[in-house]
């Protein structure tokens, strides 16, 4: 054993180059596989996991304040089947503006969406035990922590929200950012602070937040609400929010990415033992005639095949412990993002991922080492230490020699043309670079096809794009000049709306949207109806099947609702509204990622008489030359009256999910093109050091270093060639299975138009990624073989 640990030192000292790129690539296999690893996990039921380790509220149970108080809600902290409960807290609903230092995504002087606030102590909880991912909890009245979840949360630490509805006007400093899995509030105040967030007249609310010990249905949720409701004064009970809710968003979030998390995960573990077997057989592989030398001293073949695995397991231990390290401090903001996919708190590093992927990578490159050697150590002691010396005649000779003379004739420059026939000499290797490169063009050719996809899928969903938006005027924003508006928004007639649009001589187009919750027979819950005024062919959504309806009678809707309905398009679906049944006919499927499932879209003129929602919002376009801002100040002026106000729309920006979605892949790509790059590394550092006697007699003849490094990286231009033609329909059949999987987990069809997101120029492009995946992994060696001595390289074996 003596002898032997001697040999595996002095291998692991004198091959050091080799030893290096088995540890690189270990390291990256393993940080590969660590991240894969990670997000497969992270991607296994995360609200669950999120909700149990916040201890999640399963109600939150909200109450009047001018039916009663705290003490009399001490009962209800009690009710039948409750385990758990936090509060009862003060809770109040503001409509805040953006302040100076925040970006809101809201244009000054219009309120953000209304935002539920709760004093609340920021101390661990049995109930609801918030994580605070930002900053601090508030310790002054004039401090707010924002949840992460909120509609319009684009405040960083440090904003201001001004509440200008409120006496004194009162500004809040954003100091922190926090995510409630249950989503109990939008924002937390100090207790003593929800008295100066209150509007005169008006008496805060409560909050109490419950666990039961039977709440997986919503039969068990139901029958606990009602035991709430038993336990509290009576009449007192507004409203209660099921846990149930907030899963189901994030389950439909979670299935939707699953499919790709699961396709860079296996991509990412399959390159990764490709590349690590690749090095390490090349490795083991070039030392046959030295594990000859080996066996002539008295060495058995077990004893050969020993020393060699150790030789490759030293160098694979510490490139797989760095590999761990790395994986983990990469997986920390990777699995931040997942937390933004899947709208719950991350849920940290996996242990017994580390432990297995490991594990794993040891044992893949003990087996493949194990398997070179023992190829080697079974050959006889003479015709291993003829390994290198001899002229062959095999087959694989021949063929080389065939490929030479071919690539001679080429009208290409002497060092190409011999560069371009040597990876016929070792097709096996050859073959280990192909698939790496195959591999990571697949990787590249995914990454752009589903970073296409997203950029469909964010414009899918920012639809009503319009020139100017009108709607109510804020209630507490008076305007000199003009009458002071009514005490709440009011719609506005709709006639005199597009009468007022219609006279301004700059308007192209208009149509106003409406909303309603109805009831559909067959349809759990409510199902939201847009009823469209105008042109809504202007509404900009994307079709998957069918078409936009045409007039009253017909309407449109997205696969959840088609699916939640059992109807096909053609099929009649009747709606109630006020006690009245509408039935319209379904004529198209709409794309719309909505969190609300259940959609119809149709004309107001389907409802009956006097039973439409009147308009909200209006969406003009305008003319070419157009001032937006000089026609919104003219149609505010005209609608005044009417209590409505214009504005330049504001431009859509990429929603979190979709920003989050592209830097995962954006990492996930560089991390698998860079071990695809690494194989081609690996395989050109074996033959440059193969034949570096060869490239030593090229050039003592006159090769200059120039052309020795064209002659290294033209061997490796086929094999890109190749591997990236291969590797381009293998990516898009990736891009092609996953998107679709993608939809159809989260009850969505995606249409032709999402899929077909890559240009021709683009594809090519990405076809001869190959060749610069292939280029880059062998410049490092060819410039190493240039700057190499020829007396040095003559003198090797």
């Amino acid at each position: 054993m003596t002898a032997l640990g001697r040999v595996v030192r002095a291998g692991v000292r004198r091959r050091r180059t080799q030893s290096v790129a088995v540890g690189l690539a270990a390291m990256v296999a393993t940080t590969c596989s660590v991240l894969g690893g990670s997000l497969l996990v992270a991607s296994q039921a995360p609200f669950d996991r999120a909700f149990d380790r916040q201890h999640g509220a399963h109600l939150t149970a909200r109450f009047d304040g001018t039916r009663t108080d705290a003490g009399q809600l001490a009962a209800a902290v009690h009710a039948a089947g409750v385990t758990a409960a936090a509060g009862p807290f003060r809770t109040v609903t503001v409509d805040p503006e953006p302040g100076p230092g925040t970006d809101a995504g809201v244009p000054p002087g219009l309120t953000m969406a209304p935002m539920t606030v709760t004093g609340r102590v920021p101390a661990a909880a049995d109930v609801d035990d918030v994580d605070l991912l930002q900053g601090r909890w508030p310790e002054q009245p004039d401090e707010v922590v924002i949840d992460t979840g909120y509609r319009n949360q684009q405040a960083d630490v440090g904003g201001t929200l001004r509440l200008p509805g409120l006496p004194g006007a009162p500004v809040l400093k954003v100091v922190g950012l926090a995510r409630s899995v249950s989503r109990t509030s939008d924002a937390w105040v100090t207790p003593d602070a929800v008295a100066a967030l209150t509007a005169p007249g008006d008496t805060p609310g409560y909050a109490l937040l419950y666990r039961f010990a039977r709440a997986g249905t919503a039969d068990e949720v139901a029958a606990d609400r009602a035991a709430v409701a038993a336990a509290a004064p009576a009449g007192s009970l507004i409203g209660a929010q099921s846990w149930l809710t907030a899963r189901q968003g994030s389950d439909r979030n979670t299935a939707l990415f699953l499919p790709f998390m699961v396709a860079f995960g296996l991509l990412g573990l399959a390159m990764s033992v490709l590349v690590a077997g690749n090095v390490v057989a090349g490795a083991v592989g070039t030392a046959t005639r030295r594990i000859g030398v080996l066996k002539a001293l008295g060495c058995t073949p077990a004893q050969v095949v020993r020393a060699y695995v150790a030789q490759a397991l030293v160098p694979a231990a510490v490139g797989t412990l760095l590999g761990v390290v790395v994986g983990n401090l990469l997986t920390v903001p990777v699995l931040a993002t997942t937390g933004q996919l899947y709208s719950t708190t991350t849920s940290g590093i996996a242990p017994w991922v580390d432990v297995a992927v490991a594990g794993g990578t040891l044992a893949a490159v003990s087996l493949t080492a194990w398997a070179a050697a023992a190829r080697a150590g079974r050959l006889r002691t003479v015709d291993a230490l003829a390994v290198g010396r001899t002229t062959g005649g095999t087959r694989r000779d021949a063929v080389a020699r065939r490929a030479t003379a071919l690539a001679a004739r080429l009208p290409l420059p002497r060092p190409v043309s011999l560069g371009l026939a040597q990876p016929f000499a070792r097709p096996a290797r050859a073959a280990g670079t192909l698939a790496a490169v195959l591999f990571g063009t697949a990787a590249a050719v995914f990454a752009v096809g589903m970073g296409g996809t997203m950029a469909w899928v964010q414009e899918a969903k920012n639809h009503d794009v319009a020139d100017v938006q009108v709607h109510p005027q804020r209630p507490d924003a008076p305007t000199a000049g003009r009458p002071a508006p009514v005490p709440g928004p009011v719609a506005a007639d709709p006639a005199v709306v597009t009468a007022a649009l219609a006279a301004q001589p700059g308007t192209a187009s208009l149509y106003g949207t409406g909303v309603e919750d109805v009831t559909v027979p067959g349809v759990a819950g409510n199902t939201t109806v847009t009823a469209f005024t105008g042109d809504s062919s202007r509404a900009g959504y994307r079709m998957v099947s069918g078409r936009w309806y045409r007039g009253p009678g017909e309407a449109v809707a997205p696969a959840t609702f088609l699916t939640e309905a059992s109807a096909k398009l053609g099929d009649r679906v009747t709606f109630t509204t006020h006690g009245r049944p509408v039935t319209v006919r379904i004529v198209g499927e709409v794309f719309d990622p909505h969190a609300q499932t259940d959609e119809l879209f149709t004309d107001a003129a389907t409802f009956p008489p006097g039973t439409a929602p009147a308009p909200a919002v209006w969406f003009v376009g305008l003319k070419p030359g157009t001032d937006r801002a000089a026609f919104a100040t003219a149609v505010s002026a005209a609608l005044a009256p009417a209590h409505m106000t214009a504005e330049a729309d504001a431009s859509h920006r990429s929603s979190d999910v979709i920003l989050a979605m592209r830097s995962l892949t954006a990492t996930l790509t560089a991390l698998l093109v860079a071990v695809a790059g690494l194989g081609v590394f690996n395989t050109v550092v074996l033959e440059t050091r193969e034949r570096r006697r060869d490239t030593g007699v090229t050039k003592a003849i006159g090769m200059t270093p120039v052309q020795t490094v064209a002659a290294v990286l033209a061997s490796v231009v086929l094999v890109g060639a190749v591997g990236g033609a291969l590797g381009l329909p293998v990516g898009l059949l990736l891009h092609r299975v996953t998107v679709p999987a993608m939809g159809h987990s989260a009850g969505l069809n995606f249409p032709a138009s999402a899929l077909n997101v890559l240009s021709t120029p683009l594809l090519a492009l990405l076809g001869l990624g190959g060749v610069l995946i292939a280029v880059l992994g062998a410049l490092l060696p060819a410039v190493r073989a240039a700057r190499a001595r020829t007396v040095d390289a003559l003198r090797a074996e």
